[in-house]
């Protein structure tokens, strides 16, 4: 059995023409990030170690509710669904 010489095309990735240079970063005002044991939330800090303020984020739940019209088949269910954000 006798090797040949293959010769490949290389061709560039479709996506590499859209790529483009990042915007101008920002320092953002914090240096670490740790898991307060307590809370189990992020805690921010800056480079002098104190806590870093980083805002507040809404809460949300939902709940859905499972409604069978036929009770010999599977394929006449729906579902209800709700949710809430603070």
């Amino acid at each position: 059995m006798a090797l040949t010489d293959r010769t490949e095309t290389i061709t560039r990735p479709w996506g590499a023409g859209r790529l483009a240079p990042y915007p101008t970063t920002v320092r953002r005002p914090h240096a670490t990030v740790a898991i307060d044991p307590a809370t189990q939330l992020g805690v921010f800090r800056d480079r002098a170690g104190n806590v870093v303020e980083m805002g507040k984020h809404g809460t949300s739940s939902g709940t859905e509710t499972s409604t069978t019209t036929n009770s010999d088949s599977q394929h006449d269910q729906g579902h209800d669904q709700d949710s809430t954000q603070d």
